[in-house]
This record gives structure tokens, C-alpha cells and sequence, in this order.
């Protein structure tokens, strides 16, 4: 069996180690590091453990300009900015994992999920499977047979079998399950009253939100408590609701870089020397990386 392809969400790891761990971490010069000694201990765990020899690492950029903020102004509009300190840190998580011979990429237009997506369908195509690795259920839309999505935090790796376990739907049905619920996380509107769960009843029955949406009434006559309730807040949702389809779906053809190659290169000695010296990265970090 052929090897996966890994392709890692970079930002939430970055956003759990700053979390995570105490400020007074810093560099020689005294910036906080904290969130870069964490992600550097993710790294170095995930690369030694898995070994792989086809991985790339998505970043998000800002996102004033992506085609999400373009279709909905307050996409995300919940969300405070990151604090400085942790701005900061984006730029060495990223030359890290470049000085350690790992692809990276991101786009002032696409977020790093679409980034992933048409990286996932890239490698389809040419016969590989995927491994993502995030903590965003979002992404679990992109996983096909042979696939995984993979959390580091827990031991499963879930196939699309175990996606449906979990969320209640099948992946490719993970972004109408969105749009109807809303996502509070990415300021999503969805309908009210209506979570993850009652959303997978409805696309259970359904298949699909458009054919949920072509045949609005026959919601009234599903065996679903509040059924006739319902078929009333899909009625006066739809609008919103197909707006947030628009938002929740990962784009699968954002622009790559030409020739892009998502093969391990050897690491650069020199400049990962030098970010470890700068970033004042500990003995078994420095040794293993």
C-alpha cells in the first residue's frame, strides 16, 4: 500500500501550543517563543514518528481578502485579532518547518483548508491517499476511502466510517451539515434551533441540503420530532442557509505554486542551526529536528 500524503493545518497547532504554554518562553532576545517552542515539539514529534516522505504545511494569511470574506463581509468577524506577540511567532513556525525540508504554502485568497482540499485532490489523482492532520471537523469533508483524518491529540484516525460515527453524516455531507447548523467558530450563519445533530437527521432523511431544499414540505412529513417546526425554519432560512453553503464548502482549485513538490527535501543545517540558536529551542529539539 502505497505511503499517504500528510497535509497539516499548521495554524491550529500554533494556536494550541501558544495556548498552552507560559509566556515567559522566549527567544535569545527575549520575544515570546512560546508558541513556536510548542509547535516545534509538535513537528519533531509528528515527523518522527511518521516518517513521511510526501507532507506539506498549509498557513492561513490574513483574511480581508479571501473569497469567503468576499462573499460574506462578516466571515469570521468574531474573532479578535491575535495579539502581537503571537504575530510575531507565525514567520519562525514557517521558516522552521521550510529549514526542516517541509513543503509550505498559503495565499492572501484561499485559506489554508482550501489549500489542503486541492492538495487532496491533487494527490487522488495521481493515485495517493491522504492523511490530514488538523483538529478542525471542517476538514473531514475531504476525506474519501483510503483517506484519514487525523487529530494527534487522540490515537484514531478516522476513515469515513468513523467521520460518519462521529459527526452523524457522511464527509461529503459535512459541509450542508454546516450550513444548516452554522458554525459560531467562523461567525457561519445557520437556522436557529437547529444543531449538528438535528442537521444530520435532516440529511440523513434528505440525502442532500439541495435536495432538502427542492422539496421543502416533505420535511413536515418526516418522522422527526417538531417535524412541521422544521419544515417552517427551512422555509424562512433557506436564503441564509444556501449563502452559508457557499462558506462552509472547501474550494478544491485554489491556485498552487508551479512545480509545486510536496517531497521531503533534506533538512538545511545551517538555517535550522541558527532559528534554534535564535529561538533558544531546547537540547532534544535541537538534536532531534
Amino acid at each position: 500500500m502505497t505511503a499517504p500524503t500528510y497535509l497539516v493545518d499548521a495554524s491550529i497547532f500554533i494556536f494550541r501550543a501558544w495556548f498552552a504554554l507560559p509566556g515567559d518562553i522566549t527567544t535569545r532576545d527575549g520575544h515570546p517563543a512560546n508558541a513556536v517552542h510548542g509547535f516545534a515539539r509538535f513537528v519533531h514529534g509528528l515527523l518522527q514518528a511518521e516518517r513521511p516522505q510526501r507532507i506539506a504545511f498549509a498557513f492561513d494569511e490574513g483574511q480581508k481578502g479571501s473569497h469567503r470574506h468576499t462573499l460574506f463581509p462578516d466571515y469570521k468577524a468574531n474573532r479578535p485579532p491575535a495579539p502581537e506577540d503571537l504575530k510575531r511567532q507565525f514567520p519562525w513556525c514557517r521558516a522552521l518547518v521550510e529549514a526542516l525540508g517541509v513543503t509550505t504554502l498559503s495565499s492572501p485568497r484561499f485559506e489554508a483548508d482550501d489549500l489542503i482540499g486541492t492538495l487532496a485532490d491533487r494527490e487522488r489523482e495521481r493515485g495517493r491517499c491522504v492523511t490530514v492532520v488538523t483538529g478542525d471537523k471542517d476538514l473531514s469533508q475531504l476525506i474519501t476511502p483510503g483517506d484519514h483524518w487525523w487529530d494527534p491529540r487522540h490515537p484514531r484516525r478516522l476513515d469515513p466510517a468513523g467521520i460518519e460515527k462521529r459527526l452523524g453524516v457522511r464527509p461529503e455531507q459535512v459541509a450542508d451539515q454546516l450550513a444548516l447548523a452554522g458554525d459560531k467558530v467562523d461567525n457561519i450563519p445557520g437556522i436557529p434551533g437547529v444543531g449538528m445533530a438535528t442537521a444530520a437527521r435532516l440529511l440523513r432523511r434528505a440525502g442532500s441540503l439541495p435536495a432538502l431544499l427542492e422539496d421543502i414540505p416533505a420535511i413536515g412529513h418526516m418522522p422527526l420530532r417538531g417535524a412541521r417546526r422544521l419544515m417552517t425554519l427551512v422555509e424562512s432560512h433557506q436564503d441564509t442557509v444556501r449563502l452559508a453553503r457557499q462558506l462552509t464548502g472547501i474550494h478544491c482549485e485554489a491556485d498552487l505554486p508551479p512545480g509545486l513538490s510536496l517531497e521531503r527535501r533534506p533538512a538545511d543545517a545551517a538555517q535550522l542551526a541558527a532559528l534554534a540558536e535564535h529561538l533558544d529551542l531546547p537540547a532534544p529539539l535541537r538534536h532531534g529536528l
